[in-house]
């Protein structure tokens, strides 16, 4: 029996077009922002008022013709602003984002591993097919510095200074001289702030990507601190002694193919008044309330195919939490399981995580 089928509705036609083509305009505009960040041309423009594209490509030293195109397309898109007369402006707002150094809203690091990004997802059909996705490693050393840019100015300015002093008496610790870890503790830049910020204390680093290590040994000796040790999980584990006094994971319990041995492990190497302090992607527990409340949720979605579930399904049996996969109620259960009685969740106006501080 035939199905019968329903006319066509050209509104919905129009709009599922202009959709689509406008996800079109953001990769575009995605690889553009790429451009301005590796030509160092959103520095060049940073707190210099509008330029011509001739200007532009004498302060950076190259061709105009280009420098031109990209700029026309920027002010289409509404990231640089065109001030008239052939000129171009970034405004002091918009390159607190693209920009200065010293913002604490930096974001434009995100965008510096796009071509590795690209290039994963070439591969990605053969992990549709298998369901074994590919590690943080696949993305290169480019991939490693692209994750320490994005978060490497919240450390700097935040953790330090806003967020340990929120954990019940752990700036003291640390002052006084301290054991602490950083599980999956990337390129180092946790680490260093805080390795800086308290030379009495001792703190580890543990991370299996090999290339983030390498930039974090690079970056260790960049900062002249000699009281923080990198150690590559997958053969120097973390002890099971009851020794820290103070554990972190930012942004990585959801990437880990198996994140309840981890969350054993971090409850097995914790002191009974040991804190461990969890950041991780701000999400609700039903995919219904994130399409509903979340306006990045397809965003996110999009990160965990290609980088976060990945690797979290990149050796069989991953768990495959994804992006969105350790919300606040999983988080609970697991840390529960795992044998910490004590679960409170902090708000450091970050829109895109969520933090928690677990005790034994």
């Amino acid at each position: 029996m035939a199905t019968e089928t329903r006319p066509i509705d050209p509104a919905k036609v129009k709009a599922s077009g202009e959709r689509i083509f406008g996800y079109l305009k953001g990769m575009g505009v995605s690889a553009m922002i790429y451009l301005g960040d590796t030509l160092g041309l959103y520095r060049s423009m940073h707190q210099a008022g509008p330029l011509t594209s001739e200007e532009l490509a004498a302060k950076t030293e190259l061709h105009e013709r280009w420098i031109r195109e990209w700029l026309r397309g920027q002010a289409a898109a509404g990231i640089i602003e065109y001030v008239g007369d052939g000129r171009f402006e970034l405004s002091v707002e918009a390159g607190m984002f693209l920009a200065d150094p010293d913002s604490p809203k930096l974001a434009v690091g995100i965008f510096s591993d796009l071509p590795q990004r690209m290039a994963v997802v070439e591969r990605l059909p053969q992990s549709f097919k298998t369901g074994i996705g590919l590690n943080y490693d696949a993305r290169g050393p480019k991939g490693a510095v692209g994750i320490e840019r994005v978060f490497g100015n919240w450390y700097r300015f935040a953790l330090v200074q806003q967020v340990l002093p929120k954990l019940e008496g752990l700036v003291e610790k640390l002052g006084a001289g301290a054991k602490a870890a950083d599980i999956g503790c990337g390129a180092g830049k946790a680490l260093l702030e805080m390795a800086k910020a308290f030379p009495h204390s001792q703190f580890h680093g543990y991370d299996i990507s090999k290339h983030a290590l390498t930039r974090a040994e690079a970056n260790r000796a960049a900062a002249g601190v000699t009281n923080v040790t990198f150690h590559d999980a997958a053969v120097d584990r973390l002890p099971a002694d009851s020794s820290f006094d103070f554990i972190t994971t930012f942004d990585c319990i959801h990437d880990m193919t198996h994140p309840m041995e981890a969350i054993r492990a971090i409850r097995a190497a914790i002191k009974p008044s040991g804190t461990w302090f969890i950041a991780d992607p701000k999400s609700a527990p039903t995919f219904e309330e994130n399409l509903q409340k979340n306006p990045m949720t397809a965003l996110m979605y999009a990160f965990s195919v290609m980088g976060c579930m990945s690797s979290a399904l990149s050796e069989p049996g991953g768990a495959g939490l994804g992006t969105l996969g350790f919300n606040e109620s999983v988080a609970r259960k697991m840390t529960a399981e795992a044998g910490f009685t004590w679960f409170q969740r902090h708000d450091f106006e970050n829109p895109l995580n969520a933090y928690y501080e677990v005790r034994p």
